[in-house]
């Protein structure tokens, strides 16, 4: 329900599901190239450089050509894509919070530490595959 929300007001911003996340990504330095949004969203590199191909239709994103490794291509947000990527973190907190009305502090507290405690639960059976 939360994804589908967060997907109803990113809406309102023109910007998909598929959309906001890479600019996200690009905006907090996670992600500088296509390799690396798709790694970081888990997504096939085809799958990524279309989205990329529609972020630039936008005037969004631009593909800046590496000058040291000309082989490499850098993502860059434009002026419209930085105020996208402004919009995001607002977006994302008013659902937080509107899914969170009525929990006192104390039973969202708890309910932070126990969503860090399965978090932290993922990243180590995680690092259990990659080990095996």
């Amino acid at each position: 329900m939360m994804r589908r929300e967060v997907e109803l007001r990113m809406a309102r911003h023109d910007l998909t599901d598929a959309q906001w996340r890479p600019l996200w990504l690009l905006k907090t330095g996670r992600a500088t190239t296509a390799i690396e949004l798709a790694r970081e969203a888990c997504v096939d590199a085809g799958a990524i450089t279309r989205m990329v191909d529609r972020l630039e239709d936008k005037g969004l994103v631009e593909r800046v050509r590496s000058e040291t490794d000309r082989r490499v291509v850098h993502l860059r947000l434009t002026p419209a894509g930085e105020a996208a990527a402004a919009r995001i973190p607002h977006v994302l907190a008013s659902v937080n919070n509107d899914f969170l009305q009525g929990f006192s502090e104390r039973e969202w507290k708890q309910l932070r530490r126990m969503v860090e405690r399965m978090t932290d639960n993922g990243r180590s059976l995680q690092g259990e595959e990659g080990a095996a």
